[in-house]
């Protein structure tokens, strides 16, 4: 359990670092449940899904600055970007220590049930002088290699029927050319025929991503008058981790 513990705080060490907040927060230690619960209500959740599956939950004491980054008034829900969307830098970072795989989308829900779970270590986030945040993650581990080996070699129809059930699933397929860092109030200066300059230099390959993960490399083509991607490289996923988080 203590390994377990580790990669718990390791996620919230992550979570800090990239988190909006106007004063540097510190993990202090685990708390109890109930320290949290008042704030359960207003959290912002995700599940990671890879090697392991990880609920994650982000409670915060005043939420104003949330508020505020995202362009709108506190309590507003006309901002140009979501409160979700600011946060998601810091929860695809508290995720990354859980190896490969991918995050789902952030959304703002009652984190009371998760919680209520034993198996959920929940952190206290610190400014330095009272408690600003709360952070809850609860893994489930998957069977072990040799559990899935075995399933295997003991029925590999079986296997293949599973993953039968998933083939018309659609998953989001993303063609990036660059990307930038700005601040809100850049964003909110936007305007027709202002130029935003990528990270990327002109004719090098794009990045191809399913749901958010980094899979390949490709070229933008022109068919029959649309854009398109052609393929260039296939990253195994190992080597798309590691491009994806420089």
């Amino acid at each position: 359990m203590s390994i377990t513990l580790t990669r718990h705080e390791s996620s919230a060490e992550r979570l800090v670092e990239e988190l909006p907040s106007p004063v540097a927060l510190k993990v202090l230690a685990l708390v109890p449940a109930r320290a949290a619960a008042p704030y359960a209500r207003q959290a912002v959740t995700a599940t990671f899904v890879g090697s392991v599956t990880a609920d994650l939950a982000l409670m915060l004491s005043d939420r104003t600055f949330l508020d505020e980054a995202a362009g709108g008034m506190a309590g507003s829900q006309s901002g140009v970007v979501s409160v979700t969307d600011v946060l998601r830098p810091a929860m695809e970072s508290a995720s990354s220590v859980f190896g490969a795989g991918v995050l789902s989308d952030l959304r703002e829900s009652d984190a009371s049930g998760l919680l209520s779970d034993p198996d959920t270590a929940v952190f206290e986030l610190s400014d330095g002088v009272n408690a600003a945040a709360w952070f809850a993650v609860r893994l489930r581990e998957h069977s072990t290699s040799q559990d899935r080996a075995g399933d295997v070699f003991a029925g590999g129809e079986a296997v293949a029927g599973r993953l039968g059930r998933i083939n018309n699933i659609e998953m989001a397929l993303t063609v990036e050319i660059g990307r930038t860092r700005m601040s809100v109030r850049d964003v909110l200066s936007l305007e027709p025929g202002k130029i935003i300059e990528l990270d990327r230099s002109a004719g090098a390959p794009a990045d191809v991503l399913l749901n958010g993960r980094l899979i390949a490399h490709g070229e933008v083509v022109v068919l029959d008058q649309d854009y398109a991607v052609r393929i260039t490289r296939i990253l195994d996923v190992a080597e798309g981790s590691a491009e994806w988080t420089h």
